[in-house]
């Protein structure tokens, strides 16, 4: 497979604004006040379905189909199998001896993002499973899929905190510091991601970052050889 420099033209993943009370980074911004209070006070009407899931920490990637090749991505758009981290490099690995199951997965131009839990940024991982949690899926028309879709595919997931009604932050909070099974956080979770889907579509997604979070104390300023990995070997 030759290389290309974005194999769908753009960018993997975007941004997400945050909740009010969440920590920003240097480049974030706020969520409107309407929206929040359709996520964590009162959503509009029956049609609405509030889902919540824990926020991980780590690096955004994606899988596409192009062609009928299957591409492994960073953020940017680009092939992993390009970037000067290690942690890409073991990513376009891991995507290569499941390329037969993707493209089973994915239709031509589809995409499917995800966090990679590979290396330490801000948090350490305990991972019993894969080191990654896929948590959207796009059309061909870059247009984002209902969360039922992507569960379809058998895939990894993140967790899912609530479903259903509005619910605020402190609600929640017991819940997402629960110790987990296949993904556990050894320290505070980083926080929270909703998503609102409306009549069979997604409206908007908003992420809470909880303030005593240190994003990439593990990685920023760090030799490659002293950096941590959540997983030793893969398969």
């Amino acid at each position: 497979m030759h290389i290309l420099m974005k194999p769908l033209n753009r960018k993997n993943y975007g941004s997400i604004p945050h909740l009010s009370n969440s920590k920003l980074g240097e480049i974030d911004h706020y969520i409107g006040e309407g929206q929040e209070r359709i996520l964590t006070k009162k959503k509009r009407d029956k049609h609405d379905t509030i889902l919540v899931f824990e926020k991980y920490d780590g690096s955004n990637v994606g899988v596409a189909k192009k062609d009928g090749n299957i591409f492994a991505l960073t953020r940017s758009g680009h092939q992993a199998s390009t970037s000067p981290y290690k942690q890409h490099l073991e990513f376009a690995k891991w995507v290569e001896r499941r390329s037969e199951m993707l493209s089973h997965v994915l239709k031509e131009g589809e995409r499917i993002s995800g966090e990679w839990l590979y290396q330490a940024h801000g948090l350490i991982y305990d991972i019993k499973t894969e080191p990654i949690v896929f948590f959207d899926y796009f059309s061909a028309n870059n247009e984002r899929q209902t969360f039922d879709v992507l569960e379809k595919m058998n895939l990894p997931l993140p967790r899912l905190l609530h479903k259903g009604d509005a619910v605020s932050v402190e609600k929640l909070k017991p819940i997402l510091n629960l110790k987990t099974i296949n993904i556990w956080c050894k320290e505070k979770p980083e926080g929270m991601v909703y998503r609102v889907e409306r009549k069979g579509k997604v409206d908007f997604l908003a992420k809470w970052v909880r303030q005593d979070f240190e994003a990439g104390k593990y990685c920023i300023g760090i030799d490659e050889k002293e950096l941590i990995w959540n997983v030793d070997v893969l398969d």
